[in-house]
């Protein structure tokens, strides 16, 4: 089935519905297919997509592309509750639609935004034109991708570069470079004759080092014009909202973003992508989850979106509000600068992870850029911290990477970010103000330098006051790159006692502990580099059952039977945690019972194991 536009400007020009189908009892439907798209390159918006002077275009002057579409909406129209959560695909992944969201006639859209993702069944990518020059040449450049293998071996996918094929890998732009740290650049250039590429596998003599980081460079062709995938999220908006082809047409759309694809969502609001071709906004609401203040690089010449980005995902500016830059000497803000004509309400919710690791540092999203004051957010923007938490929670039990080392930290803000996701809808549909912002500040003692951390000595936990956060990414919106490769300061939470937190939201595993829970863990010996972190994961230590337990250990946190009469004394303190999130809308009613399962479950596991 196949709708088409017929007026002048639009720039979903046709719509290709390939497979519908009924979800039963939960009165949905769900459709997939293809949006086809076509765009003015001269309009000031579109000509900030990277290359777009460059892409060929129709007889009409446009540039073409298409996406992959998901469209999850109630079977009865009159259901929609008018408002569509725009899930931006992380690396090609389709979302679903929480039950507790399909109640309430939401719409869900995901559209391919992604060059790099592969042309597999159930995956959602988009076709971009390819760059050449004006006079119909090949662009050629070096593109390259990093990794740090976690154990010796002799072969490593690269996956990152799996859209970039060498034009020459025996070239002089090839190079194999070894180093150190993940977190610095430089290194020692691999003699040629070690290593080789083939099908995107490299191999290499006597095979990698675990904790080594290794880059890849060669030379390519014919780079994709990657900044369409903004273009198509803001169009596919436009079109849901506005047009008459629209598959479920909606008064208000929200976007939810996680990781790397809330870094999508920090340079689609940066960029001016939030304003239409028409000069309407698109996206009413913005939840950018666990991207700290990284934006993704996508909107350049030999983008690799697919990769991590370990410890380089951060550029200037950090912060919503201009701020003067005093390293370049910029003037800008996220959502202060010229190209922003459309601000959403905008949520912003990290784990501690984003705070403590892979270059995201949150904390300068609410600070200045010198990390030494906070700042005050503007009023369409609210930030969600949240303590003790790793970039995603583990599952329960957890388990440990190798023997002896920490388990991987479980606690999960999942009800309190579906609570938020209702936060949002009212905010925007109703005008009911959210929660207030929670997060870690300077001046009350609970954000501090990394340095000033009084970590405790926890047993299997070495202390994290010499990490570094990395460098500044290179801008390539702003003249001489805006400080690229400058140290970024690194302001963590503060910790009370146990190692937890402090200055966030405090999940019952936080707020009533059990153990300490950390969004950080030093890599394993066996890994290689034991004292760099593990990207993106945290660690769970729990407390002995008794104090002579915890005296063997030399382990300095109050044991279990110090801190809790009983198991039921425990659960009232849970059960008293839970209901004052409600009351605070951090969570929803029907959290109450599965939260307190969980706790009671927690408990039961922590002293049959705890002391192990």
């Amino acid at each position: 089935m196949v709708f088409s536009a017929s007026w002048a400007h639009a720039a979903v020009v046709r719509v290709e519905v390939s497979k519908r189908e009924d979800l039963g009892k939960t009165g949905y439907e769900q459709i997939t297919g293809k949006l086809h798209f076509e765009l003015d390159p001269t309009l000031p918006g579109n000509a900030i997509i990277a290359d777009i002077e460059l892409a060929p275009t129709n007889a009409a002057g446009r540039v073409s592309f298409s996406s992959d579409l998901s469209l999850l909406k109630p079977k009865d129209a009159s259901r929609i509750n008018g408002a569509a959560w725009v899930e931006i695909p992380n690396r090609g992944g389709k979302a679903s639609l929480p039950a507790s969201m399909m109640a309430k006639g939401f719409v869900l859209l995901n559209v391919g935004w992604e060059f790099d993702v592969p042309a597999n069944k159930g995956m959602l990518r988009i076709e971009v034109p390819r760059a050449r020059n004006k006079d119909g040449s090949s662009i050629r450049g070096v593109v390259s991708a990093t990794f740090t293998p976690d154990k010796r071996a002799d072969e490593q996918p690269i996956t990152d570069l799996i859209d970039y094929p060498p034009v020459d890998i025996d070239g002089a732009d090839s190079k194999l470079i070894v180093r150190a740290k993940a977190d610095t650049s430089g290194g020692k250039e691999v003699p040629r004759e070690q290593w080789s590429l083939k099908d995107n596998r490299l191999r290499l003599v006597r095979g990698f080092e675990p904790g080594k980081t290794y880059e890849l460079c060669y030379l390519s062709e014919a780079p994709p014009v990657a900044g369409l995938g903004y273009a198509a999220i803001r169009d596919a908006v436009a079109w849901l909202k506005h047009e008459a082809t629209s598959l479920a047409p909606v008064k208000h759309a929200y976007a939810f973003g996680s990781s790397q694809c809330g870094r999508f969502l920090r340079d689609f609001m940066y960029l001016g992508f939030n304003t239409d071709e028409q000069d309407r906004q698109a996206l009413d609401g913005v939840m950018v989850h666990v991207a700290g203040a990284g934006r993704l690089v996508l909107n350049q010449r030999w983008s690799t979106p697919r990769s991590v980005a370990g410890y380089y995902t951060a550029s200037y500016p950090f912060a919503d509000t201009a701020q003067r830059d005093p390293g370049s000497g910029h003037v800008e803000g996220m959502l202060e600068n010229a190209r922003v004509k459309h601000r959403p309400k905008v949520f912003y919710t990290n784990m501690a992870a984003e705070y403590w690791g892979a270059g995201r540092v949150a904390a300068l999203t609410h600070t200045n850029v010198e990390g030494t004051q906070d700042v005050e957010l503007p009023e369409n923007v609210r930030s969600y911290f949240f303590a003790g938490t790793s970039h995603g929670p583990a599952a329960f039990p957890p388990t440990s990477q190798v023997k002896d080392s920490p388990l991987a930290n479980p606690v999960n803000a999942g009800a309190s970010i579906l609570a938020l996701r209702q936060a949002m809808h009212r905010w925007v549909s109703e005008g009911i103000e959210p929660p207030p912002s929670v997060y870690p500040k300077l001046r009350d003692g609970t954000l501090a330098p990394v340095g000033e951390v009084r970590f405790p000595k926890v047993p299997g936990m070495s202390s994290p006051v010499a990490i570094k956060a990395g460098g500044r990414v290179r801008n390539p919106q702003l003249p001489g790159g805006a400080g690229e490769g400058s140290a970024l300061p690194l302001l963590v939470p503060q910790v009370d006692a146990d190692g937890n937190d402090l200055g966030g939201i405090s999940m019952p595993d936080i707020a009533v502990p059990l153990g300490t829970a950390t969004g950080w863990v030093f890599r394993p010996a066996e890994f290689g580099s034991p004292h760099e972190f593990y990207l993106l994961r945290g660690a769970w230590v729990p407390f002995a059952k008794t104090k002579a337990q915890r005296e063997a250990a030399d382990d300095p946190r109050l044991s279990l039977d110090e801190r809790y009469a009983s198991k039921d004394q425990f659960m009232a303190k849970v059960k008293a945690v839970i209901e004052r999130l409600i009351e605070q809308r951090l969570m929803m009613g029907t959290d109450l019972e599965p939260q307190m399962k969980q706790a009671s479950e927690r408990w039961d596991w922590v002293v049959r194991h705890g002391a192990e």
